[in-house]
């Protein structure tokens, strides 16, 4: 097992070079690098990044696409930026230089490589902060929605899974599966929407706030109002994540449950006089929850890559999924490298996680003969 998870830990340094590389290559062909923000910044042009989303940023294009052939003024000089018309090539000269774009492509991804291993994810362009501090600021958050919506959606569909599982083909399980398709069948962002309407100043009810994880003067609060100051601000970007992500494990808790009751050795146990609750719970139960539990560091990665990222951003929850939306839609590449790489490396320990949890689960599961 040890040989096993040393293998493992070997190989995350190859893949996330391999995963910075195609990262790397891809930022080079997208339009609208950190240049052209910065020229559309001096231009008047900037939008933005819930404005772009939004609708509200207007014609990009009406105003900053130069006219074909059209020259800088004072130089016969074409620049290759949109929007650069009018400005002198030496300040383009001199963004490039701030960006460090000014180094051929070769040069500026051995320097990202070089930082990478001393663990230098370098500064934001446009928040003048590091790159590690901004993710250690945001992780809170999504680390708070992450887990709390994991560790609710499991209380929920594991209990839902085995009952259904008993009283296959029973009215309660007919409705329950109504339930489940229609919470897998909604996005979990459309709820949100509906309990924003409803519960946080829409044209209803005012019950829950509407931006951040804690409320003004929070620190001066007593610890058991800024426990309930937090609960009360993730309680509906908590609820609509586990509407929409509590049917499919609750689907894969009762197909795993009804797999094992039809082997041979539940009827074995019953034909030995042990209790249907015995049978199903010393036995059913420990083989039935082996990918169940063991997928819950896979789980929360899902959840915090996936679910957290248009959740924080329609609760304007300033967490590591909404740093990485800006800064994708601003080109701030060593935001957008420092969260893939956390991001990366996050997914593959919590895999060797789940592998650990696995044998820990069923020590007859043995990794020792895998060539991995």
């Amino acid at each position: 097992m040890y040989a096993y998870i040393l293998r493992r830990l070997l190989l995350i340094v190859p893949t996330l070079f391999g995963v910075m590389i195609i990262n790397f290559a891809v930022v080079q062909f997208v339009p609208g690098g950190p240049v052209e923000q910065m020229i559309a910044q001096l231009t008047g042009d900037a939008v933005s990044a819930t404005a772009r989303v939004g609708g509200d940023a207007g014609n990009e294009t009406s105003s900053s696409q130069p006219q074909k052939g059209s020259q800088t003024k004072g130089s016969d000089h074409t620049s290759r930026y949109r929007g650069s018309q009018g400005l002198p090539p030496e300040l383009i000269k001199q963004i490039e230089k701030q960006f460090g774009l000014d180094k051929p492509t070769h040069e500026r991804f051995i320097h990202m490589i070089g930082n990478y291993i001393r663990f230098d994810f370098g500064n934001s362009y446009f928040q003048d902060r590091s790159v590690a501090q901004l993710v250690i600021d945001k992780m809170p958050v999504s680390i708070s929605l992450g887990l709390w919506t994991t560790i609710l959606v499991y209380l929920i569909s594991i209990p839902l899974g085995i009952m259904k599982a008993v009283r296959d083909g029973s009215k309660f399980d007919v409705w329950t599966s109504s339930m489940v398709i229609f919470g897998n069948a909604v996005p979990s962002f459309l709820f949100a929407i509906l309990l924003i309407i409803l519960f946080a100043g829409g044209r209803y009810f005012d019950f829950f706030p509407l931006r951040g994880l804690f409320s003004s003067g929070w620190q001066d609060l007593a610890w058991h109002q800024q426990i309930t100051d937090y609960f009360w601000h993730l309680a509906l970007p908590l609820l609509s994540m586990v509407i929409g992500g509590f049917a499919g494990l609750t689907m894969l808790t009762k197909n795993s449950f009804i797999e094992e009751i039809n082997k041979q050795y539940v009827y074995t146990a019953r034909s030995k006089g042990l209790t249907e609750k015995h049978v199903l719970y010393g036995h059913v139960f420990r083989n039935a929850m082996l990918i169940v539990i063991a997928g819950f560091p896979s789980a929360f990665v899902g959840i915090l890559f996936t679910g957290a990222l248009l959740t924080e951003v329609i609760f304007s929850l300033d967490g590591l999924g909404l740093l990485g939306f800006e800064a994708a839609l601003t080109r701030d590449y060593p935001v957008m490298f420092g969260t893939l790489f956390f991001f990366t490396l996050l997914g593959l320990v919590m895999g060797i996680i789940g592998d650990i949890m696995y044998h820990i689960i069923d020590p007859r599961i043995d990794f020792e003969g895998r060539n991995i």
